[in-house]
């Protein structure tokens, strides 16, 4: 297989994955990056503020707006660090958690249908591999 084949693959391969994930959250309300915000939080549970925005690739500046308008929607809330006067934690309330448990289940139907068709070997094979993938990234 040459690299161009395998470009388009992956190309259309993350065509189809975001096609899809706006597809499910346009019900919701929220944008996509706001439901991905949700989706981080409620897998990473509290975390700062400048930890969430390196795991979501932005500046803590535009996270700011993006945390303000979850929490006016009232899925996330601030809370003050333990130790550091100076840090906040970001945390789902309890709306944030039912939305997040309601489409961390869309994510797991959507893994089970796209995998019934592979054996338990391919399965562990394609998990090796996004794992190495992702490793790079």
């Amino acid at each position: 297989m040459d690299i161009e084949t395998l470009s388009r693959q992956l190309i259309e391969l993350y065509d189809k994955i975001s096609s899809w994930e706006h597809s499910v959250v346009k019900d919701s309300g929220l944008s996509p990056a706001q439901m991905h915000t949700i989706e981080i939080i409620g897998h990473q549970k509290n975390l700062r503020m400048k930890e969430l925005a390196g795991k979501l690739g932005v500046t803590t500046g535009t996270l700011t707006i993006g945390i303000d308008r979850l929490e006016k929607l009232g899925f996330v809330a601030r809370k003050p660090h333990d130790t550091d006067r100076r840090s906040y934690f970001v945390v789902l309330t309890e709306e944030g958690e039912r939305m997040f448990e309601e489409h961390h289940r869309f994510h797991e139907d959507f893994t089970r249908e796209i995998s019934a068709e592979l054996s338990p070997s391919e399965t562990q094979t394609l998990s090796t591999l996004l794992t190495k993938i992702l490793d790079k990234m």
